[in-house]
């Protein structure tokens, strides 16, 4: 269960990632409130998770699900760069996620 939360509470953070950044610095309502609810559950969760998961793999497994979904809802929906260079270091940062979900 505690993996489960833990993934969740990653994705949450892609989501509160957005959010932040369509919130203009916290200036628009519904962007910020979007953002402090997000951040509140991902926190949670991962607060949860960490009960059961080592806090260095459940911390870096946490970060690397937030980084990979925050850069890739970059490329996809707001026209980041989606070069070789990024991907290949995207796709490495799977590997360690994977890595220290395996040698757990």
């Amino acid at each position: 269960m505690s993996w489960l939360v833990l993934v969740l509470s990653g994705i949450l953070e892609t989501a509160w990632a957005a959010a932040l950044g369509a919130s203009k610095g916290l200036s628009r309502v519904v962007p910020s409130l979007t953002f402090v609810v997000t951040l509140v559950l991902s926190m949670s969760g991962l607060a949860y998770a960490l009960r059961d998961i080592p806090l260095g793999t459940g911390y870096a497994i946490w970060v690397g699900i937030g980084t990979i979904g925050t850069a890739v809802y970059g490329m996809i929906a707001l026209g980041d760069p989606a070069t070789a260079g990024r991907i290949t270091c995207l796709t490495l940062i799977v590997a360690g996620v994977v890595g220290l979900k395996l040698l757990h």
